[in-house]
């Protein structure tokens, strides 16, 4: 029996999930959808027949119909969501972060705890094959212990002053996702972080009280050393690449591009830029994700990507940027880590 689920949010990443569930997920069926901007979720509606277009969430989560629901309103609505949807008995998909702050964050997975429904993390990284791959060498011993562990993050383009000033900066934005990898990929928390941050791209960036620039230093609870490196503008597009060495070896993911076409010519070697942003770079991991989702809440098991998992890289976050505001290395459980 497929999985009723009501979609709160159809933004960008809600029409993403919306057309998965209805078109690439069997065991799951799409009821409704709710937006502020009742147009938003009209059109998504028609387009991919969905029954129910809202503009009120809450007649979603009053759906005696609805089983689950997914998230992906702004962020500063997700705490409230997830308790709300809690309270109202439904298991929950909700896109990262969960908040800014930890104490919001552990009152609204205390009411997932309470309400006894499932709460899984939109970190869809960690479902990308080449990230899957680098974490079954590194678990399986392939590489032998690692030692050393490099992300490279940069965005393609950098978002405008107007959306920094309300994303929560950088660190919450968009290291919380190499935050995330950090964590799933050497299977050990970190314990202390150091960040070197400027801004070296957009001072509009740096009006509204952020970074866009980083290299944020890791050290892990079982002494691997990692670093995170951040840019908002890569202007040959969205760079995403892991290195992982071990005393056995080494585990790196490259680029993905568009084809696998290289031109040799007399004067250089060349072939197409990458990939240019999520949207295209991580489509499959998407797939994969709310497919996790919806089959843990079916066969009633535990959803890969936890509350917990979602606490820890905005606890990691708040830290970077301490450490960049104090110039200092600092402890996770300085600040409730």
């Amino acid at each position: 029996m497929a999985l009723t689920i009501g979609i709160i949010g159809a933004g960008r990443i809600g029409k993403v999930h919306a057309e998965n569930l209805v078109n690439r997920i069997a065991d799951a069926q799409v009821l409704a959808i709710a937006d502020p901007v009742q147009a938003e979720a009209e059109q998504t509606a028609a387009r991919l027949r969905i029954p129910t277009a809202l503009a009120d969430y809450r007649a979603v989560l009053s759906n005696p119909d609805i089983q689950a629901v997914v998230i992906c309103s702004s962020t500063d609505t997700h705490a409230h969501l997830i308790v709300e949807a809690a309270q109202a008995g439904k298991h929950i998909f909700c896109e990262k972060p969960i908040a800014f702050d930890l104490r919001t964050i552990d009152e609204a997975l205390d009411a997932v705890a309470s309400a006894g429904v499932k709460l899984q993390i939109g970190f869809n990284r960690r479902f990308d094959p080449n990230y899957a791959r680098v974490r079954q060498a590194i678990a399986s011993g392939e590489i032998g212990e690692p030692h050393l562990l490099r992300i490279v993050s940069r965005d393609p383009t950098p978002p405008p002053p107007a959306y920094v000033s309300v994303s929560g900066g950088m660190f919450l934005d968009m290291t919380i996702h190499d935050f995330d990898m950090a964590r799933f990929l050497i299977g050990s928390d970190v314990t202390e972080v150091y960040t070197m941050a400027a801004v070296r791209i957009d001072p509009g960036i740096g009006a509204a009280g952020d970074v866009d620039t980083a290299v944020v230093m890791l050290r892990f609870a079982n002494g691997v050393i990692g670093t995170i490196d951040n840019s908002r503008r890569a202007v040959y597009g969205y760079d995403q690449r892991v290195e992982v060495f071990g005393s056995q070896g080494m585990v790196h993911t490259e680029n993905l591009y568009p084809n696998t076409a290289v031109i040799s010519a007399g004067d250089c070697i060349r072939r197409d830029l990458p990939l240019h942003f999520f949207m295209e770079r991580y489509t499959d991991s998407f797939i994969f994700e709310m497919r996790a989702f919806v089959e843990a809440v079916i066969k009633d098991e535990a959803v890969p990507v936890s509350g917990l998992d979602g606490r820890v890289p905005v606890a990691m976050a708040l830290a970077a940027r301490r450490s960049y505001d104090e110039n200092r290395p600092v402890r996770l459980d300085e600040i409730g880590g």
